[in-house]
């Protein structure tokens, strides 16, 4: 029987990704997003103009972190919308991939940062609280895991000491979560991403940069001398994983990452290599909130959900450029 999701983010990287599959296995899809411009709202509206175009997908514009509009809304998902049954929830689920991400944007507006992710967070559980929605997934992340943390991260190493704060917002809103999974019995899924990446991603993050700006003969910026290591994970990979844990599970934080930590330098190569043209690198120095390394253990996510990262980061890479070079003339426009 296929089921009502309402995903929060839709027009993001990941939760684009998320409602296509979701669609693609014939369940009805409600995305908000507030198509803000924390990054270049064009391509959030390429993303969201093949969203549209499904079966089975509403769209509405909304801010999670207002109360009342979600109240509002929640019920119904929007104007174009049709109301569920009166004799179950209006969602079977609620995907929460609204955000503001990014480390060291965080640390210029950390206003903005605790309004999304711990308020927006907020409301959207005392919504799932009062309709009747058990099942609640939650978007962390790997910036939670610091330097203390020996590597690979496990889910029950100390996330404490929050470097940045974006980490610290998201690390609230895990609180949150746990709080209403022990007093209101949801049933909550928060998944720590690593360092995702892939076509459509997010302008900011390094590799949609590296490939553009590589692509085209532009010098690249790199942060610290380019041996900090990262799990960069696929998309893909993310997405999957991500609509895996629409199962019972009480209340789990789980890794979704790459197994497998390469350092900055590599990426580059590969993506020079692939790309047929030299990297011209600007250094500049690391930044206090970044971590030298992140590396995913997630011998939890296979066995609680039987999930494990499938595509390696040179064949990733080599579907970045490809993905490039079909959409250039869009994606070249694009603010960085």
């Amino acid at each position: 029987m296929p089921n009502r999701y309402l995903v929060t983010g839709c027009a993001g990287f990941i939760a684009a990704r998320v409602c296509e599959l979701l669609l693609e296995a014939g369940h009805a899809v409600v995305g908000w997003d507030e198509l803000n411009d924390a990054y270049d709202p064009s391509l959030k509206q390429w993303r969201l103009a093949r969203l549209r175009n499904r079966p089975g997908f509403s769209f509405l514009q909304i801010d999670i972190s207002r109360a009342d509009a979600v109240r509002e809304w929640f019920a119904t998902g929007g104007p174009s919308a049709d109301s569920p049954p009166s004799d179950r929830p209006p969602y079977d689920a609620v995907i929460n991939l609204a955000a503001r991400a990014g480390v060291r944007a965080s640390v210029l507006r950390p206003d903005v940062y605790y309004q999304a992710n711990c308020i927006g967070t907020l409301v959207l559980l005392e919504q799932c609280r009062t309709a009747g929605v058990k099942k609640f997934i939650l978007a962390s992340t790997s910036s939670l895991y610091g330097a203390h943390n020996p590597v690979p991260y496990r889910e029950d190493a100390d996330t404490n000491r929050p470097l940045s704060p974006y980490a610290a917002s998201k690390k609230a809103a895990e609180t949150l979560a746990y709080t209403y999974h022990y007093l209101h019995g949801l049933d909550i899924t928060v998944f720590r991403y690593f360092t995702v990446y892939g076509p459509a991603g997010r302008p900011d993050m390094s590799i949609f940069r590296f490939v553009r700006q590589i692509s085209e003969g532009e010098p690249i910026t790199v942060f610290g001398d380019g041996s900090q290591r990262r799990d960069f994970t696929y998309v893909d990979d993310i997405a999957r994983g991500t609509v895996a844990g629409l199962t019972e599970l009480g209340y789990e934080v789980i890794n979704l990452g790459g197994d497998r930590s390469v350092p900055l330098a590599f990426v580059i190569d590969e993506i020079s290599r692939q790309c047929g043209r030299p990297a011209t690198i600007e250094y500049r120095p690391a930044h206090p909130a970044d971590v030298p390394a992140t590396w995913a253990d997630v011998a939890k996510a296979r066995s609680l959900l039987g999930w494990k990262p499938e595509l390696p980061i040179e064949e990733g890479i080599r579907r970045c450029i490809a993905w490039y070079r079909e959409h250039r003339e869009t994606m070249r426009q694009i603010r960085l």
